[in-house]
């Protein structure tokens, strides 16, 4: 009688078992080619039909083997979906068809984790196109946000997707970068807030949330893309680092992006000091660090600090770089080689193999019952990809309703002579390039800006109004002339004439003027488009002009990636509108303002300047950083950083410190009164600044330490309690050390970093206390309800 034997699972494939008993014995059993094969990406693109996916050829690689790569395994598969226009459905029956095909060519079974951009929403065709992150800093808004990217999060893991590329913590240091739209502002507590919140959204949701980019990458010199770095210590930890390490401790961020650049001749991913020695031994990280793309070639390419390919991985892999992206160019067969040769130890190998390996099996890409199925396409049939088409939406109700939230929260009115909210126009020009333009709301790495703009004949894929479709929806009985009168960049002032005309003959001039964004200088705002200075592009500033000599009110309407200086119109304009690429429910956002539908609530997360040469700075000057006697140059700015006005006042009153004097390891107490003195309902953004008058270190002369958005009926009260710990004031001592000092500071409520409202004076005491990573970040904001007229 034969008797039948049961075989167990192999260890990795056991449940359970601990996870770290589970690597080790993959590793132990894997193969050195096999090992390096999970160490990178093959930039694919998804069939538009269904079938497996195609290596996508790039002008800085070579030509991938796919089919002889999958054998031994494949680490990642980058951009499936973001790579060329397919339809949802199809693109994850591609992807599910490539995994399918990945498990079962490897010895393993192990399949790839997949990896997209969602940078302002799922890169990818027909998804909702969400504002982008310098609009997220608008809101002051952590909880939405979070909202927000755990709808994006769901599309991506609905489809099979793994990791998300965002969020981008760089804070901006210089607004002629041209990545100054995919940050979230210049304040590094206003950057680490919203993007932990962020971080927390896509984690939610299953996703594998990218803090990027490690770090220094947004203080180029003279704000061009790629540059050098000049950061000095102190800037890099109080400045650059805060919102990384907010990131990773309050949001459990499971993957960090290193930057391109070098600093002071370190490139970053050649910095074992950084990226393994502080955000692992210090902050605790355990996830993956992955590579900006081409970053590791780079250390031989461009940055000059490797010989040869080899030479390039060892350096990335002894620093901490676990992954290269975006494909195979040193961690295939020039690291295996050195290996074999003895260049360099298979244990360093070992190391980013085993963090690589914990997060897959994290995500249950190492279990026996491991589905390529993704939750988009249970139930359907595969072999029938024609019936597949269309049914999966990307662009729901619901993320538009999110969408339009955002956008609402992020329109900031700068200036407001009482001529908005606009009451029953009858004569509207509107003028300038962006009034027309449908995609005048998208960030560049959107994916009609991004990727569509290769394929001109495909549809964009979502609904995009423009803003003269929305202006005439919000005002019907308005009769409204369209006028061009200058393009973006082109200079042509052949439309001037008649754009005066059609002003000379309204009511009311909405100027709609701003970016077009776009890569590698095919644009005026995104990677790769650096402005030489702030002034608006083109011809757009004589435009303005033009208009402003019409004798009709003009209300300046900006759509723009980066604050822009106005000339004229900052003293001139009966109003201003700022915008930052809101997304695909923008203009809509933008005609509800101007309307008074919505009451705007937005605040600046970057200054706007009065003059267009004053960069590179930011609010977060120190006293030698301002106006002075000694220099002909002011950056004093038009609308400083937090700036923002609604359609009712508030009345600031009763401060009282309940603490007025507390150690360094202690916290203050502070509370005050907010009123609605207006007549309809809105949202102050209450936010706290720190003046250190006298510190060892030159300080900036303040700095944002907290923020509440405070929503308030006509005639509401509310007390509003603040504690303030002491760990807020710390910054980095002359030794190198973060600390608390004794003495005296100023709090300051305010309701922007120039316009301060109630200000206490309070004093720590006891001796200098040194901090660690375990610092508390925040002041906690409680509202009180008092009463209601």
């Amino acid at each position: 009688m034969a008797v039948e034997t049961s075989h167990p699972a192999p260890v990795w494939n056991d449940t359970s078992r601990p996870l770290a008993t589970r690597v080790a014995a993959l590793i132990e059993a894997m193969t050195l080619e096999e090992k390096t094969a999970q160490l990178y990406g093959v930039w694919v693109g998804a069939s538009a039909q269904g079938d497996e996916v195609a290596p996508h050829q790039h002008d800085m690689e070579e030509a991938v083997d796919l089919e002889a790569l999958m054998p031994t395994g494949l680490g990642q598969l980058t951009r499936p979906f973001g790579t060329a226009p397919v339809d949802p459905a199809l693109g994850a029956l591609s992807l599910q068809r490539t995994q399918a095909r990945i498990v079962s060519a490897n010895r393993f079974g192990i399949p790839a984790l997949a990896h997209e951009e969602c940078l302002a929403g799922f890169a990818t065709w027909g998804a909702t196109a969400f504002p982008v992150p310098l609009s997220w800093g608008a809101t002051f808004d952590p909880e939405t946000v979070r909202r927000m990217a755990a709808a994006i999060g769901r599309d991506m893991r609905s489809v099979g997707i793994h990791q998300g590329l965002a969020p981008v913590l760089d804070v901006v240091r210089d607004a002629r970068w041209g990545r100054v739209e995919e940050t979230i502002g210049e304040d590094p507590y206003l950057v680490a807030t919203i993007g932990t919140a962020y971080v927390q959204g896509l984690e939610s949701a299953g996703i594998i949330a990218t803090l990027k980019h490690f770090v220094g990458y947004s203080a180029s010199r003279a704000g061009r893309n790629l540059a050098p770095a000049a950061i000095g210590p102190r800037e890099r930890a109080d400045v650059l680092l805060p919102p990384f390490e907010m990131a990773v401790r309050e949001g459990g961020a499971r993957a960090v992006m290193h930057a391109y650049n070098d600093n002071d001749g370190v490139p970053a991913a050649a910095d074992r000091q950084l990226l393994t020695g502080l955000l692992r031994d210090t902050w605790g990280f355990d996830g993956t660090v992955v590579a900006d793309y081409f970053g590791v070639a780079f250390l031989k390419t461009l940055h000059g600090v490797a010989a040869d390919w080899a030479d390039a991985a060892n350096t990335a892999l002894a620093a901490g770089v676990d992954v290269e992206l975006p494909s195979v160019k040193t961690f295939g067969e020039p690291l295996v080689r050195a290996v074999k040769d003895g260049r360099i130890p298979e244990s360093l190998i070992d190391g980013a193999l085993s963090r690589v390996l914990r997060q897959k099996a994290q995500l249950g890409m190492l279990d026996p019952d491991w589905d390529p199925v993704p939750a988009a396409l249970r139930g359907t049939d595969p072999d029938d990809p024609d019936s597949l088409r269309g049914k999966v939406d990307l662009d729901p109700p619901a993320n538009r309703e999110l969408a339009r939230e955002v956008a609402e929260k992020a329109v900031v009115l700068l200036s407001n002579d009482g001529v908005l909210p606009l009451t029953a126009p009858r004569r509207i020009a509107l003028v300038g390039p962006n009034a027309t333009e449908a995609t005048a709301v998208l960030g560049c790495y959107s994916f009609p800006m991004h990727v569509g703009v290769q394929h001109p004949t495909v549809p964009v894929g979502i609904d995009l109004p423009t803003l003269h479709e929305t202006l005439t929806a919000e005002f019907p009985d308005a009769a409204i002339t369209v006028a061009r009168g200058t393009g973006i960049d082109d200079g042509d002032l052949s439309g001037l004439d008649a754009a005066v005309e059609a002003a000379r003959d309204a009511d009311i001039v909405i100027a709609v003027l701003g970016d077009r964004a776009g890569l590698f200088g095919r644009g005026t705002s995104g990677e790769g488009c650096d402005a030489e200075s702030l002034t608006l592009p083109g011809a757009q500033q004589q435009l303005l002009d033009a208009l402003l000599d019409s004798g009709r009110p003009v209300v300046t309407v900006l759509l723009a990636g980066r604050p822009y200086a106005l000339g004229r119109a900052v003293d001139e304009s009966a109003a201003i509108v700022q915008s930052f690429f809101p997304g695909v429910e923008g203009t809509r956002a933008i005609a509800g303002v101007l309307s008074g539908r919505t009451n705007p609530s937005g605040r600046l997360p970057v200054s706007v300047p009065r003059s267009p040469g004053t960069q590179p700075t930011t609010y977060l000057g120190a006293r030698l950083a301002q106006a002075s006697d000694v220099s002909n140059i002011d950056p004093t700015p038009a609308f400083g950083f937090g700036h923002g006005l609604g359609y009712t006042t508030f009345t600031w009153s009763d401060l009282t410190t309940r603490t007025e004097e507390t150690s360094t390891e202690g916290e203050f107490a502070i509370a005050f009164t907010l009123r609605n003195s207006g007549e309809r309902t809105g949202t102050e953004v209450v936010q706290l600044y720190l003046h250190d008058p006298t510190a060892s270190v030159v300080q900036p002369v303040q700095r944002l330490v907290g923020y509440s958005r405070v929503s308030l009926a006509p005639g509401e009260t509310r007390r509003i309690d603040i504690t303030v710990p002491a760990d807020v004031a710390s910054f980095t001592g002359r030794d190198g050390h973060r600390i608390v000092e004794p003495g005296e500071l100023e709090l300051r409520l305010a309701s922007s970093s120039t316009a301060a409202h109630l200000t206490t004076t309070v004093t720590l005491t006891g001796p200098v206390r040194t901090v660690d990573e375990t610092r508390r970040f925040h002041a906690v904001f409680v509202q009180q309800p008092l009463h209601q007229e």
